[in-house]
């Protein structure tokens, strides 16, 4: 494996009762990147996440974490990966610092003061110490939770969603210190519903059906999506009338997505010609206002998702 990447897998595949959750995933992450996992719900994100730490063992497949093998050496690879899931684990009714302690004991760390202390500094956490878990907002149980990995001084950090339920500033402040930590060289896979939270990722992985459908830095991933899209709004706000349009639009030749945006829709293709010829008759209505513009990370991911579910419905239909 090359000393720049943390992980490097291949062909790693993934069924439970039958049914397969992740197809062939073959992933490299660098070192010292955050890396952004996107898709559905039971798209696979968190299984294929978890194979690729050692967490879970792929029935095929090969590959490193860390260096390490992920099938035969799975326990050098857990010793160095914090796991922070989305749903706050922690005692309530302990403190900050007495979590701290508590997971530090658990686990049967050396140094436990040095490790609490160094956390607490990092994640801001010194002088609410002595607050109970229970009593924090979503934002610093998030931290706490965060230092709580930390504890170990991994080298790897798996989040699963870590910001569901938290407000906006307490987001911004997590991400800003989830940066900082990759600058530090500690390499982060994060999954996130969030289209803001993946435009903060060096690089983004979009997972659908159990299949790895796009990676890479976000500006490519835009780019080879290879989409034309307008934007298109009602002149005098009517709201009822662009509802109307996006049923219209929705499924014409050459119309591959239809989305709302605000109080209009960008409507989108891979045939730019196409497109124009599906939208012509609307454009020279003078009641609406079309615009052509730079396809966004949202409107490369409907237009992914609507051919994943295109795929899937086929490979289905050969199936049966």
């Amino acid at each position: 494996m090359s000393a720049e990447l943390a992980i490097d897998v291949r062909g790693l595949s993934k069924s439970f009762d039958g049914r397969t959750v992740v197809h062939d995933l073959t992933l490299q992450v660098a070192k010292g990147q955050i890396y952004g996992f996107l898709g559905p719900n039971g798209s696979g994100k968190t299984t294929s996440i978890r194979m690729l730490c050692g967490l879970l063992k792929p029935d095929a497949g090969s590959g490193t974490c860390l260096g390490f093998d992920v099938i035969a050496e799975t326990d050098q690879i857990k010793k160095q990966v914090g796991y922070m899931t989305q749903k706050f684990g922690l005692y309530e009714d302990l403190t900050i610092q007495e979590n701290l302690q508590f997971v530090a004991r658990v686990f049967g760390l050396d140094n436990r003061a040095r490790r609490v202390a160094d956390a607490l500094e990092r994640l801001g956490l010194g002088q609410r110490r002595h607050q109970l878990a229970g009593a924090l907002s979503g934002g610093w149980k998030q931290r706490l939770a965060l230092a709580a990995c930390m504890l170990h001084e991994p080298k790897l950090l798996l989040l699963d969603e870590p910001t569901a339920g938290v407000d906006p500033k307490a987001r911004r402040d997590f991400w800003d210190q989830i940066h900082v930590m990759a600058a530090q060289g500690i390499t982060i896979l994060v999954s996130t519903h969030y289209m803001d939270e993946a435009e903060r990722c060096h690089e983004i992985v979009y997972i659908a059906y159990g299949r790895l459908l796009t990676s890479g830095p976000i500006g490519r991933v835009i780019a080879e999506a290879g989409l034309t899209t307008w934007a298109v709004s009602a002149k005098d706000g009517n709201g009822a009338g662009i509802a109307e349009l996006s049923r219209e639009l929705s499924g014409r030749p050459g119309i591959d997505a239809v989305a709302a945006f605000g109080a209009g829709l960008h409507v989108g293709g891979r045939d730019a010609a196409a497109l124009e010829r599906a939208i012509a008759p609307y454009r020279a209505t003078s009641a609406l206002t079309w615009l052509r513009t730079q396809p966004n990370l949202e409107d490369v991911f409907i237009d992914l998702v609507a051919r994943a579910e295109t795929e899937a419905e086929t490979r289905n239909g050969k199936a049966a």
